[in-house]
């Protein structure tokens, strides 16, 4: 077994052309028990504004080289997106770019696709968010890129899907939302529709392309050929409508907002209190006597009208009208108190300054420093420790700020000028910021393979 597994190494069937050897699964030696998972994977990414980014930052953060491929002079959208600004970058394009490397390259240029093209055969995963043609037409498609790297897994994120009558509108987090549903399901129960505070679209997307790449590389692993990935904002969304889709489905029951209630939990929501609020949810009848036990309101337990969830989903409004009262009574940091140890879920209602200062927070390590190069250190949101086996890893950021084609030279040393091959390359292009056209015709990035050897040339068109 052993030889065939090293047979399948060599021939590239388990790692494939782009590297991959972040997809070796044996038992590591003890000095690389901390080397991150994707380690010597490679992602060419195309993607912009946020269910793409944040894939790919995710993918990058556990250990894959992320080329971030921008336009020239201008970049990614969301670079502009602010204020606030960390030097010209906002802080939203800083939250899902890290760990990646930026070259500019114009693929509306035959040369610059060219360049793509070349990339993709030394990468392991291309990404892009492209409304479904545009880049067919420019000679990126799926099948131009299999046709030059067989190997490569490809995402292709959109709005809607490849096919169907809505497939060729730009997709926005929100009107994907809107159109799939929840916003209809998110809001005041009285109240109009409204938006999540975050756009919860894109990243559920982002996170389905996050998971599915990883298959993909999985399953080529055991085919050795590459293959396409689908992902939409409007089937993510959809898929994560879960009880409330499954509710109409098999009994039509159409979906409701609740504001911060449950339509089958009952106490399950926000009470106000003298100073904020609190959530507190009772999921079972021992839950909700101890609730009533906390709240002083021992009459509730033997209640005939709140004895099992049905009857208190029955007898909602009764029931919340007089918990609502008595939490009224108290402030939120008394209640803390009250129900610390007692196994109800609880929690305050956060604001920004409340949740970077919770001690569970500081503890899971969801604030990590970074050293932004205008600026020095930043802090952006992490997402703490990932526990592998019996060992934990810190998501550590080796590139925070990324100045649009900032890596592009780097680039250009590492995959062309390695040691003992007999490579050169002339870099003819300098650093450029968000609104400089210094290139207009873009950074023409030329990789050559034969023969294992990779030359690297640069050249800059227009002025």
């Amino acid at each position: 077994m052993l030889w065939s597994v090293a047979a399948l190494r060599r021939s590239g069937l388990l790692c494939g052309r782009g590297g991959g050897r972040g997809l070796w699964t044996g038992r590591p030696k003890s000095e690389t028990d901390n080397v991150k998972p994707l380690v010597g994977v490679k992602i060419l990414d195309l993607t912009r504004v946020l269910a793409g980014p944040f894939a790919t930052m995710n993918l990058g953060d556990l250990g894959a080289e992320v080329i971030k491929v921008e336009r020239p002079g201008v970049g990614d959208d969301t670079r502009t997106w602010g204020p606030p600004f960390v030097g010209t970058e906002s802080t939203y394009f800083l939250s899902v770019n890290r760990n990646k490397k930026s070259i500019a390259v114009n693929i509306k240029d035959p040369k610059g696709v060219k360049i793509v093209k070349e990339l993709a055969t030394v990468c392991d995963v291309f990404v892009e968010n492209y409304v479904p043609g545009k880049l067919t037409a420019m000679g990126l498609g799926y099948e131009d890129v299999d046709k030059v790297a067989p190997h490569i897994v490809y995402c292709s994120i959109t709005g809607y899907g490849h096919t169907g009558p809505m497939s060729q509108r730009a997709g926005y987090d929100a009107v994907a939302s809107a159109i799939s549903g929840m916003m209809h399901i998110t809001g005041p129960e009285d109240g109009d529709p409204v938006r999540p505070g975050v756009a919860m679209t894109d990243l559920a997307t982002g996170l389905y392309a996050y998971g599915a790449v990883m298959a993909g590389l999985i399953q080529r692993c055991k085919t050795g050929k590459g293959l396409f990935i689908d992902c939409n904002l409007l089937s993510s969304q959809v898929a994560c409508l879960t009880q409330v889709a499954a509710n109409y489905l098999i009994d039509q029951r159409e979906g409701k907002r609740w504001g911060t209630a449950h339509g089958s939990i009952v106490p399950y929501q926000a009470f106000k209190t003298k100073d904020g609020h609190l959530v507190v949810g009772a999921g079972n009848n021992q839950q909700f006597a101890t609730l009533c036990k906390i709240l002083n309101l021992p009459e509730l337990i033997d209640d005939s009208k709140y004895k099992t969830n049905h009857l208190r989903v029955q007898n909602r409004k009764e029931l919340i009208k007089i918990l609502s009262a008595r939490f009224e009574e108290e402030m939120t940091a008394t209640w803390l108190c009250l129900f610390e140890g007692c196994g109800i879920p609880y929690g305050p209602i956060n604001n920004m300054k409340g949740v970077f200062a919770d001690p569970q927070v500081l503890h899971n390590g969801l604030i990590m420093e970074m050293n932004h190069p205008a600026v020095g250190k930043i802090s952006v949101p992490e997402k703490g420790k990932i526990q592998l086996g019996c060992r934990s890893q810190e998501f550590q950021a080796w590139n925070s700020g990324m100045g649009l084609g900032a890596q592009t030279e780097d680039l250009c040393e590492e995959w062309g000028g390695r040691p003992g091959t007999t490579t050169a390359h002339t870099l003819s292009w300098r650093h450029q910021s968000p609104g400089e056209n210094r290139c207009p015709g873009g950074c023409h990035l030329f990789l050559n393979v034969h023969r294992g050897i990779t030359a690297v040339s640069t050249s800059m068109s227009g002025t």
